[in-house]
């Protein structure tokens, strides 16, 4: 879907609201209680604020309630950093699950009481069978499986190598408890699933209590039932899990019945969100943690300066749907750009700096100028720029030989500094390798605040800040982490590395910034006039700016000067 598209969604509005509306009116359930269920495996991303931003507002929206449970069975994977990091990124996004927060965990001894119910009923059995041949008899998408060797133990015998397995008597990978179902079925989740696997590991919550632990399929539906879900909304890879969902919630004395529905997960160009592959980046130091403004997690697009209320304006434009398709970057950053031009104070940095001194203004003179902090936003009020002889430009901003559209300062060329005067460039100073050092220009008085009083006009504004009066910064400006448009497409004898955008970081030394920022606080949002938002960076210390550009501003002339070079003019 391209930006141009999203004035034709409906927002608030999809076809699971649909479902929960015509449920309510049918009387088939009287309130709604949905859940958001992350494994505490990793931080969480992009993907997962959609997930977020449906479970939570069709609860808010339909005067329910939405829990937040921790899906925490695979404690060699888990971990606290991540409990804390996703609870911290749910209150960011605007949401707060009240006093339901909930843990897989909570429900390990009725998980296991249920397991002994399926083993009572014959329904259930142990399995000595390595890995290697359960994987072996598990058959293919178009070959049925064949039963195990030990699918026919009796209850007595089941039920007592289930308890050993609990007392911790086996070593891990000895023994799985698995589900009698049909190793025939055309879906392999229902061809005797693991229900239970030996695990002597620390649970962050539990210890060393268990060595034993409920698979994720086993635990999510009966955790749905007694926290009495009404709504079990999850993306489509799990669409052929349902049917298995289906069986436990119908073969167990669960206290309630939820249904599940899958939506489309979210798909961005030029961005991976697989969790694994994201894990990979970390440990391998292709980025410097899950943090890393680069990375697609939510606590990656906070340090990076964007919103939650851009992330959720987005969440609500994409809707959820029931076919995957790939969304366009573009338009996330769309969201980005509406939500900051309206909320992010003006501010003038030079990141390449030319100094530029002005010939003819007075020397050791100091102006106080007022510029408007926000021209969407009148009461933001305006701030106090101080204007001198010496200034510093963009090296961008000037040419000796501008090229044909080229309206910035140049010599001879008259440009208007914003909210300050109209300069007119005289001379350029070079270094002994021809590089220019300095441009001397001259201005007009009588232009103060950008206006000629002779009516005459110029074709560019460009920002400056004063040399004596700025404020040094490190600022780092991202690109795309990968450089294909469809990154998860990996061609074959390659990997996700292979894509990796070498030059996704720049860190640039010694911007100049005007003093107004000196007092910046991480977290501060920005946008620096012509160059797009940027965000204070948590490095930041009282000796140390740092700025992490969030999206840049459409640049019209790096179009034109693209095209100009493909042209080969």
């Amino acid at each position: 879907m391209a930006v141009t598209e999203t004035a034709a969604v409906e927002t608030g509005r999809d076809f699971i609201r649909d479902i929960v509306a015509a449920d309510l009116a049918a009387g088939r359930h009287r309130s709604v209680v949905t859940r958001f269920p992350p494994e505490p495996n990793g931080y969480l991303h992009i993907g997962h604020a959609k997930s977020i931003c449906l479970n939570f507002g069709i609860a808010e929206e339909f005067g329910g309630r939405c829990h937040l449970r921790f899906d925490d069975t695979n404690p060699t994977k888990e971990e606290q950093e991540y409990i804390d990091a996703i609870e911290r990124d749910v209150r960011w996004l605007g949401f707060d699950w009240g006093g339901h927060l909930y843990h897989a965990s909570d429900y390990f001894e009725q998980l296991y009481e249920w397991a002994e119910y399926l083993i009572r009923e014959g329904k259930a059995y142990v399995d000595d069978q390595s890995p290697h041949d359960m994987r072996a008899t598990r058959g293919t998408l178009t070959e049925p499986g064949t039963n195990s060797p030990y699918r026919e133990r009796s209850v007595a015998e089941n039920l007592d190598l289930f308890r050993r397995m609990r007392a911790g008597e086996f070593p891990n990978g000895a023994r799985v408890l698995r589900a009698k179902i049909d190793m025939a079925s055309g879906n392999i989740n229902l061809r005797d699933p693991t229900l239970y696997r030996i695990l002597h590991a620390k649970h962050p919550r539990t210890g060393t209590t268990w060595s034993i632990y409920p698979s994720y399929d086993f635990a999510h539906g009966q955790s749905d039932a007694i926290e009495q879900i009404t709504h079990s909304i999850c993306t489509l890879e799990f669409a052929d899990h349902r049917p298995l969902y289906d069986w436990f919630i119908e073969n167990l004395p669960v206290p309630s019945q939820p249904h599940q529905y899958e939506f489309a997960r979210l798909n961005l160009t030029y961005t991976v969100l697989s969790k694994r592959v994201l894990t990979g980046l970390v440990r391998e130091g292709h980025v410097s943690g899950w943090d890393d403004p680069r990375m697609p997690t939510i606590s990656g697009i906070r340090r990076r300066g964007y919103t939650p209320e851009a992330l959720r304006n987005f969440c609500a434009a994409i809707g959820a749907s029931k076919t995957n398709g790939i969304i366009e970057l573009a338009m996330l950053e769309h969201y980005v750009r509406e939500d900051l031009n309206r909320k992010a104070q003006r501010a003038m940095a030079v990141l390449r700096a030319l100094r530029v001194i002005i010939d003819n203004y007075p020397e050791g003179l100091v102006e106080h100028l007022q510029v408007v902090n926000n021209p969407e936003n009148p009461s933001a009020g305006s701030r106090d720029v101080v204007f001198s002889r010496e200034l510093y430009i963009e090296q961008d901003d000037f040419r000796e030989d501008p090229p044909k559209k080229f309206f910035r300062l140049s010599p001879g060329r008259e440009v208007r500094l914003r909210g300050g005067y109209f300069i007119k460039c005289a001379h350029v100073v070079k270094d002994a390798t021809g590089a220019i050092t300095e441009v001397h220009c001259t201005y007009d008085p009588e232009t103060r605040s950008g206006n000629a009083p002779d009516g005459r006009k110029v074709k560019a504004t460009i920002h400056w800040v004063s040399a004596d009066h700025a404020v040094d910064a490190e600022v780092r400006l991202y690109e795309n982490l990968f450089l294909k448009e469809d990154p998860n497409a990996v061609e074959e004898g390659k990997t996700f590395l292979d894509n990796l955008n070498p030059n996704s970081l720049e860190v640039l030394h010694n911007c100049k910034l005007e003093r107004a920022l000196a007092k910046a606080e991480a977290g501060d949002r920005f946008q620096f006039e012509r160059l797009g938002y940027f965000c204070v960076d948590p490095d930041t210390t009282s000796e140390r700016l740092v700025f992490n550009r969030t999206v840049a501003l459409r640049d019209t002339w790096a179009k034109i000067e693209s095209r100009n070079r493909a042209n080969g003019s």
